[in-house]
């Protein structure tokens, strides 16, 4: 623990980071209270699930803080929690078009648009896939074969590095991290891209239940918790981010991710609550608009 070390504006530091994390704590059980009252079962898991990625983030950020020594495994424990957030966010798009069944019969004649990111946004040739059970049944894999591996490979370098055999400072080819890195890069690319390619065809229907925004608190929150955390690790591995005894430059990165972290999702928890809080309009079933267009064609 470093709390033995601190200076006295180091200690208030950590005072102010550790309230920020019990009141997204609080922020969130006040949420899961509100959602059990107010919103159908059908959706509450996921909507549970889709906002408790913040808090858990500033939770293990806090506890990593506190106790450098543990920032592998409460970074692993976050990772972990937000490869199963990433496939609750993709469910969460489908249950708000009505579920499979109703999804299926909105878009019967449309085509998901696969040239998007991460994967394909370069290919913008590529060429439309038909909508139908099995192409959302492969998006559905593509998220969920990331939250079944990442706890796997987690379980991987946890148990090689309790014999010595995994290092994030030892990146050589002979050493597993970097071939572990690799592969957990791989499986997030996959995972996202279905979740891009199922926004891009929900993102209009969806506009009245607020999609851009939560589509964006979740890039935040993916980008925060791994794009930021990689390059300050990066940054100390190559000495640019100096040591402070006795923290050296690896421990020091962790530490100023973990810091940042917290009052990144602090803030993220409370624009989470005011988004998925508001009152949003029911869609309208698809025989309701099928009518209408048919009406439509009628009425000259």
């Amino acid at each position: 623990s470093l709390s033995a070390g601190l200076d006295l504006a180091g200690r208030f530091l950590f005072a102010i980071l550790t309230l920020m994390t019990l009141i997204a704590d609080l922020v969130f059980i006040e949420e899961v209270i509100y959602i059990y009252r107010k919103i159908p079962s059908s959706k509450r898991s996921i909507l549970i699930w889709i906002n408790a990625a913040a808090p858990v983030i500033a939770t293990t950020s806090c506890i990593g803080m506190w106790i450098p020594r543990s920032a592998m495994f409460t970074d692993f424990t976050a990772s972990v929690f937000f490869a199963i957030v990433i496939h609750k966010f993709l469910l969460m798009m489908i249950k708000e078009c009505g579920g499979q069944k109703l999804f299926l019969r909105r878009f019967e004649n449309g085509r998901f648009k696969i040239s998007t990111g991460p994967c394909c946004c370069c290919c913008l040739c590529l060429p439309g896939v038909r909508i139908t059970r099995r192409a959302l049944f492969w998006l559905k894999l593509g998220t969920f074969q990331f939250a079944f591996f990442r706890p796997v490979f987690m379980f991987l370098s946890i148990v090689l590095w309790t014999n010595g055999n995994y290092s994030l400072s030892n990146l050589s080819p002979g050493g597993a991290a970097i071939w572990i890195s690799c592969f957990v890069g791989i499986l997030t690319i996959i995972a996202l891209w279905p979740v891009g390619i199922m926004f891009q065809q929900v993102r209009i229907l969806l506009n009245c239940k607020k999609i851009i925004p939560k589509f964006a608190l979740y890039q935040f929150v993916l980008i925060l918790n791994h794009l930021q955390a990689a390059i300050i690790n990066i940054l100390a591995m190559q000495r640019i981010i100096p040591c402070a005894p006795p923290l050296p430059s690896s421990a020091r990165g962790a530490y100023i991710t973990h810091q940042l972290l917290i009052m990144e999702m602090f803030l993220i928890t409370l624009i989470s609550r005011v988004v998925y809080r508001r009152r949003y309009d029911e869609l309208e079933p698809p025989e309701c608009i099928s009518e209408e267009a048919g009406n439509n064609k009628q009425t000259p």
